[in-house]
């Protein structure tokens, strides 16, 4: 899509994030809640909603549902009720949802994003406890679409946040801070491949200094990072290039296609009287004491942002790589586990956010689908620090830890990458280098100081980067300078 004539228009963003809870069972029945086992195998009468039976809350998404609260310091209700929404779609054979509507389990609270190097708040208007529906799939069959329910009474919270974001960048960078609080306190995997994290965007326009908002689109359930920011992208060009010709702006749910980079109607957008709420008869509204509330705050886990502090303040890493180092809930753990066994945190740090995530982005693979381990980096950063091996020797290493199943240990010796430090073994090569350059000894002499980097270039090529940097400079200066 082209780019709209003007730049006069504001856009305006809210998310719906709905987080899976990593409960063992499904929010109202005892079923389990695994991904990826055998289609419609646990799915029972209770998550089927058939006659007779009773749904029972799974007091584990409540405690789930209060931690996220209190680590944003929302309002967390006393009395929480629940609802149902009623809608029919083949993958909600009971025409209903269970979910929450008014007195929602969390209440107003917010959250700080990094905004290209400024913080801003995002307000979050409530987030409250539902159960997920089932999936209808599509490609199985030729002339049918089939059913799985095994999804159906998956336990989720819905994050609504407020209409603060006011660009797609903004809308990414709020995504990830609230799949690194999720993921942090341990209430979801957040993986957005297997659908445990994704969201719904709302996405209108106005003029800027208007005040009003324009008729928006919501775009339903984007999984990925990169696609809220693409979708978003193309439904502000899209709005604006509508209003700019003088159509009327439609008021609808759209989805995101990702194979051709653009949103499409799905249908004419819902609104909360079209779902028909009535209180859930079946479940009496949840009391939740103050002592209650407290107990689960004093139990909160470290979170990302005093994470990042702390690391700063122990390690004394500077806030840039505690950032990267804290970027997910994985790597923290794993550069903890480095740090509790090196001597220099700091080079260690740097190593990892310098040249180990470069080998990660390079295969496109995230610190959980890493070739590398913890204890491989370890036993890296060991041999460093005792200095058996040279800068370049760790790059090539790292390399191939990569490529082959092979030890630290046995890669040193494989690859001949033991430093050399003994100096009458490096003043031999030095003397040899320096005689096989007379002419660029003789300019050197003649006061081209940059030729000592030549040089030292020349060992560093005869020793295959194996000899000890600091002996090198200390005999090669005084040998240039006979």
């Amino acid at each position: 899509m082209s780019n709209p004539k003007s730049n006069l228009w504001e856009s305006i963003i809210g998310l719906e994030i709905h987080v899976q809870l990593a409960t063992q069972s499904k929010i109202f029945s005892s079923s389990p809640s695994k991904f990826g086992v055998e289609q419609n195998t646990q799915a029972s009468i209770i998550d089927l909603g058939l006659p007779g039976v009773l749904p029972v809350i799974n007091k584990k998404a409540i405690e789930m549902a209060v931690k996220f609260g209190c680590s944003i310091n929302a309002e967390i209700t006393n009395k929480a009720i629940f609802a149902r929404k009623n809608y029919f779609y083949p993958d909600l054979p009971k025409g209903y949802q269970i979910s929450q509507l008014e007195n929602p389990i969390v209440g107003k609270g917010s959250v700080m994003i990094d905004c290209e190097g400024d913080e801003k708040e995002i307000g979050i208007t409530r987030a409250h406890l539902e159960e997920d529906a089932g999936k209808s799939i599509h490609d199985k069959y030729e002339s049918y679409t089939a059913i799985d329910l095994n999804r159906a009474g998956t336990p989720l919270l819905e994050i609504v946040s407020e209409p603060d974001l006011r660009s797609s960048k903004e809308a990414v960078s709020y995504l990830k801070k609230i799949h690194s609080i999720v993921t942090f306190l341990g209430i979801s995997d957040g993986d957005m491949s297997q659908g445990s994290l994704r969201c719904d965007a709302n996405v209108s326009i106005r003029k800027k200094g208007e005040e009003k908002f324009g008729n928006r689109t919501e775009i339903k359930n984007i999984n990925s990072f990169k696609f809220v920011e693409k979708a978003i992208e193309y439904e502000i060009k899209r709005q604006t290039k509508v209003v700019e010709s003088g159509e009327e702006l439609i008021q609808e749910t759209r989805l995101y296609d990702s194979n051709k980079n653009e949103t499409r109607s799905m249908r004419s957008k819902e609104h909360a009287n079209d779902y028909r709420y009535f209180p859930e008869p079946d479940l009496i509204p949840l009391k939740i004491s103050n002592e209650y509330i407290q107990s689960v705050r004093e139990k909160l886990p470290e979170l990302p942002e005093q994470k990042i502090k702390r690391f700063c303040s122990d390690y004394l890493i500077n806030e840039y790589e505690s950032k990267i180092l804290n970027s997910s809930r994985e790597m923290s753990v794993f550069f903890e586990t480095i740090a509790k066994s090196v001597k220099d945190v700091k080079t260690a740090a740097k190593w990892i956010v310098g040249d180990f995530l470069a080998i990660l982005n390079k295969n496109n693979k995230n610190i959980l689908e890493s070739n590398i381990s913890s204890e491989d980096l370890i036993d890296l950063f060991k041999n460093l620090e005792e200095n058996k091996i040279s800068n370049p020797a760790a790059k090539k290493i790292l390399e191939v830890l990569w490529d082959q199943d092979l030890t630290v240990q046995e890669i040193i010796k494989k690859e001949n990458l033991e430093q050399i430090s003994n100096e009458d073994e490096l003043s031999k090569i030095i003397i040899k280098i320096v005689e096989e350059n007379p002419k660029q000894h003789n300019q050197y002499k003649s006061g081209k100081d940059k030729l000592f980097g030549f040089f030292v270039g020349q060992v560093m090529k005869e020793t295959q980067g194996s000899a000890d940097p600091k002996i090198v400079n200390e005999i090669l200066r005084k040998k240039l300078n006979q």
